[in-house]
């Protein structure tokens, strides 16, 4: 019994189609934070009103919203790849002719057809991007990951720089980049097969007839109400140049991104979903009453417009996890008609933004801003209960949250199995041989558990394989393992974003099956990942009432203690 052995693939090493795509969400998500620093330009340049340039936001936000109830049902008909390359090719033609025009009316109303690409691109991008990964999923995540920081951080300020030679600049800019990004797509993606079955283009509306999935979506709706207030209008009282205005929504852009990927998880682990958004919610409100009523001080309004990205990077995240625990529908057809409600709130807040400081003055759309923020509270409370027993009952719903499958006959007898947690990745075969010759000696059966994962990055979430891929992965170790006379059952662990929820549902299926050892191999995201807090093996290691090893072709295994995990995240370092 042996499986290939070699290096465990890099977070970093995947085929030319991850790149190609990444790259190309690193310059989507630029997209929004791109012309925040010309906005002030704009405004002078064009002898527009800050009402007038608003617009720009809301003709791209009312364009992405309405696209979204579609884009599912276009990719399942068209295809992943063909749906991103129609996407791209969009957002390069709009973005040079918003460009090109000396009109303001001109610059809001390519802003729609960059609206329908944008639409287009990041319904399909991180499901491509999972498809083509190699050597797993995990090291594509990271690749996703790092690129939305890069463009929520970087966005801003290449708009800064470009905007200080002319508000022509970043939208010429997002033409180049998007066109390379374009030509790769098309010279390195494969194409990729399309749903058995074709998605219903009116099942996102249709969806909102859960309340679950309606509640959240009205949340998230006052969410970004408040959200795009502020990035619409706060430029204007900060009184600065394209320049400096890029440098103040990098600093924005670093805290979502950080908070978004880092932080969220933590807290949602120790504290739950609702809670952490209950003060999250609180304490956007709270920034933008400040800015509100300090929008007199420019260095107030700067100040708190950074501190809200890590608000913003919290709320992203654990508002996409929560409309995905509650919604009994097919993920793709949640996302979209959560899509279509926070696009519309994104959408419509500038344009009223914008007529409330015509009439009155500019503090108002920012008290109008904290308003929303805090009437999302008792709106996401009275679906406090749904979000709770989806996180406590999976059973009862979708298994979003970490639920078990069982797969192949029980194995008879009472001696207690070993335990391996595997992924979908080359060397899950060469873990779970490992762990076989660990149940032979201590006279064990073996029980493979194979997680399958629904990604969650910021707003985007992403299933990284499909049931019947799963149980075949599955299937796969049993057969090989039946061939060589080891007694053997299995198990799908189904998870939705949070890896250390996953690894404490994983102690306790073993506390329940009375395991002897669980065995974890090395993970495809690499050591920092695998090791640090948050991470499954983490949380695996500290929740367990059994014995937890590390297990590798080459080497006995290794205990993993909270020492053990200390100590190898201090030899990565």
């Amino acid at each position: 019994m042996s499986a290939p052995h070699g290096k465990t693939a890099g977070p970093f090493r995947q085929p030319k189609a991850v790149w190609a795509v990444a790259f190309a969400c690193v310059i989507s998500f630029m997209g929004i934070g791109l012309v925040d620093p010309i906005l002030p330009a704009l405004a002078e340049s064009l002898r527009a009103s800050p009402s007038q340039v608003s617009l720009l936001f809301s003709s791209y936000l009312i364009v992405t919203a309405v696209a979204m109830l579609f884009v599912g049902w276009f990719s399942s008909r068209f295809g992943a790849k063909r749906t991103l390359v129609i996407g791209l090719a969009v957002i390069v033609v709009f973005a040079a002719l918003a460009g090109s025009t000396d009109s303001i009316n001109g610059i809001v109303g390519f802003r729609a057809g960059w609206g329908l690409g944008n639409a287009l691109f990041i319904a399909t991008s991180l499901a491509v991007i999972v498809a083509s990964a190699s050597g797993g999923f995990g090291g594509a995540i990271i690749l996703y990951e790092t690129a939305l920081g890069l463009g929520i951080a970087v966005g801003p300020l290449l708009g800064g720089e470009l905007g200080a030679i002319s508000w022509r600049g970043p939208f010429f800019g997002v033409a180049v980049l998007m066109t390379i990004a374009l030509v790769a797509t098309l010279a390195f993606v494969p194409s990729l097969p399309k749903p058995k079955r074709p998605t219903s283009p009116v099942a996102p509306l249709r969806a909102l007839r859960h309340r679950g999935l309606l509640t959240m979506g009205i949340m998230a709706l006052l969410y970004n109400w408040g959200f795009f207030t502020m990035l619409g209008y706060a430029p204007y009282p900060m009184k600065l140049s394209a320049h400096e205005l890029g440098l103040v929504f990098t600093g924005w852009g670093l805290l979502v991104a950080a908070f978004s990927v880092f932080f969220a998880p933590r807290l949602q682990a120790r504290y739950g979903t609702a809670p952490v958004l209950y003060a999250n919610l609180l304490g956007l409100g709270i920034v933008m009453a400040v800015i509100a009523a300090g929008v007199a001080t420019p260095t107030t309004v700067i100040v708190a417009v950074v501190v809200s990205g890590a608000f913003i990077g919290i709320n992203n995240t654990l508002t996409t996890q929560a409309v995905m625990l509650v919604s009994p529908v097919e993920r793709p057809v949640a996302s979209s008609a959560y899509g279509f409600l926070r696009f519309i709130g994104g959408g419509l807040a500038p344009y009223v933004a914008g007529k409330l400081a015509d009439a009155t003055d500019l503090s108002v759309p920012f008290y109008l801003g904290a308003a929303t923020f805090l009437l999302a509270i008792p709106v996401l409370a009275s679906g406090h209960r749904l979000l709770r027993r989806a996180e406590t009952h999976p059973e009862e719903s979708e298994p979003v949250t970490p639920s078990f499958t069982a797969i192949g006959a029980p194995v008879a007898g009472d001696v207690p199995p070993v335990v391996v947690a595997v992924g979908a990745h080359h060397k899950a075969a060469a873990i779970v041989d490992a762990a076989a010759r660990l149940a032979h000696d201590t006279g064990s059966p073996l029980e493979v558990v194979h997680v399958r994962q629904t990604v969650v990055v910021e707003e985007q979430a992403g299933d990284t394989e499909t049931a019947d891929q799963a149980r075949a992965a599955v299937t796969a170790h049993l057969d090989r393992l039946a061939a060589h006379g080891v007694a053997a059952t299995g198990q799908i662990l189904t998870s939705v974003g949070d890896h250390a929820a996953a690894g404490r549902a994983l102690a306790r299926h073993a506390e329940q099956v009375g395991a002897r050892v669980v065995a974890v191999g090395r993970s495809p995201r690499g050591p920092l990942a695998q090791f640090a807090d948050g991470s499954l093996t983490t949380a695996l290691t500290h929740s367990a009432h059994c014995t937890v090893v590390l297990v590798d072709a080459d080497h006995l295994p290794r205990q993993l203690t909270p020492a053990a995990l200390a100590e190898l995240r201090g030899s990565v370092a």
